[in-house]
C-alpha cells in the first residue's frame, strides 16, 4: 500500500484544511504580519538552499540553457492565455493583459510545495532552480503590459521597471542565492536549522492560510466568475506544464529537475504580477485576476496539479 503521505503530504493537507474551514465559515485566521513574515522566510529559505547546494555541487552544462528556457517560457506563456481570454472569454484588452501575465510569471509557494514532495519522495534536483524561479517573475509582467497596451503605452516608464526588477520577492530571492552560493559548504551546515528544520512546519503553516484565502476569494466571487474563465485557470496550467515538460526533457535535466520546470511552467503568480499590475493598470479588474490565480489555479495546481507533473516528469 503506497505511503498516504507522499499521496497527500501534509503541506497539501493544510491547505485542504484552509479550504474547508474558509468553505464552512468558520473564524479560523492566520494574522497578515506572520503570513507575510512567512512568505519572506519561505522565498529566503528557497534562495540559501539553492545558492548553498550550486557551491557545493557546481552549476553543470543544463543551468544556462534551464535559465534561457525559463526566460522564455516567462515571456512566451501570456501569449495563449492572452488569446484566449481577450477572444472566447471575452475580457477588455487591458484585463485580458494582467491575467496573462500572472499565467507567465511563477508562484513560489507551489514551488516550495512541489520541493517539499520531492523531498519527501526523495527525489533531488538541480541545486540552481531557485534561480530560475526568480528569472521566470518578471519577463511575463513586461509582455503582459505590452498586451495590455501597446508597445507606445509607457511600459517602459522608471517607475514600472523599478517595480518590476526591484520588486521585494525577486530581490530577496536572487540575494538569498547569491548569498547561499557565497557561503557554500559552511552557510548550507550553519544555516540549517532555519531552511531545513522549520521548512515544513513553515510550508504548513503558510498552505493553511493559502487556503482560507483561497475559499475567502472563492466565495466573495460567488456566481460572478463566468465557466470559460474558469475553465482558463485549469487549462493554462496544464499548457504551461507541457511546455515545460518539454522544455526539461529538451535540455536534458533531471526527473527533478523537469518536475520543478513543469511546475514553475504550470504555477501562477499572485505576489509580484497583482502588485505590478495594481500599479501599472488599475483600470483592469484585480476581482478577476487576483480570484483566478489564487482561488481557481493556485488550488488546482495544489491539490491535482502537482501530483500530476511530478507522475508525469518521472514517467
Amino acid at each position: 500500500m503506497p505511503d498516504l503521505n507522499i499521496l497527500l503530504p501534509t503541506p497539501v493537507l493544510f491547505f485542504a484544511l484552509g479550504m474547508l474551514a474558509g468553505a464552512l465559515r468558520s473564524d479560523l485566521a492566520v494574522p497578515d504580519s506572520l503570513a507575510k513574515g512567512l512568505s519572506l522566510y519561505l522565498m529566503m529559505a528557497i534562495g540559501l538552499k539553492g545558492g548553498a547546494a550550486l557551491a557545493i555541487a557546481g552549476a553543470g552544462g543544463t543551468m544556462l540553457p534551464t535559465l534561457a528556457a525559463g526566460i522564455l517560457l516567462s515571456l512566451l506563456l501570456p501569449l495563449p492565455a492572452y488569446l484566449a481570454l481577450h477572444g472566447p472569454v471575452g475580457l477588455d484588452r487591458t484585463t485580458a493583459g494582467a491575467v496573462a501575465a500572472h499565467y507567465g510569471s511563477v508562484s513560489v509557494v507551489t514551488f516550495a510545495a512541489a520541493q517539499g514532495v520531492l523531498s519527501a519522495r526523495g527525489v533531488s534536483a538541480e541545486p540552481f532552480m531557485p534561480a530560475v524561479l526568480a528569472a521566470m517573475e518578471t519577463p511575463a509582467i513586461v509582455t503582459g503590459l505590452l498586451l495590455a497596451r501597446g508597445a507606445g503605452g509607457g511600459v517602459f516608464s522608471s517607475r514600472l521597471l523599478r517595480e518590476v526588477f526591484l520588486n521585494g520577492s525577486v530581490v530577496l530571492l536572487l540575494g538569498s542565492f547569491l548569498i547561499g552560493w557565497i557561503g557554500g559548504a559552511a552557510a548550507a551546515q550553519q544555516l540549517a536549522p532555519f531552511t531545513t528544520q522549520l521548512w515544513q512546519g513553515a510550508l504548513c503553516f503558510f498552505l493553511l492560510e493559502m487556503g482560507l484565502m483561497a475559499s475567502r476569494q472563492l466565495r466573495a466571487a460567488g456566481r460572478g466568475m463566468p465557466p470559460a474563465l474558469i475553465a482558463c485557470g485549469v487549462l493554462m496550467p496544464l499548457f504551461g506544464a507541457a511546455c515545460g515538460l518539454g522544455c526539461g526533457l529538451l535540455i536534458g535535466l533531471s526527473p527533478g529537475g523537469v518536475a520543478l520546470l513543469t511546475v514553475l511552467s504550470a504555477s501562477a503568480s499572485y505576489i509580484a504580477v497583482p502588485a505590478a499590475m495594481r500599479m501599472a493598470l488599475p483600470e483592469a479588474d484585480a476581482g478577476i485576476y487576483v480570484t483566478l490565480s489564487v482561488a481557481v489555479t493556485f488550488p488546482f495546481n495544489i491539490l491535482a496539479g502537482i501530483p500530476l507533473y511530478l507522475w508525469l516528469a518521472g514517467a
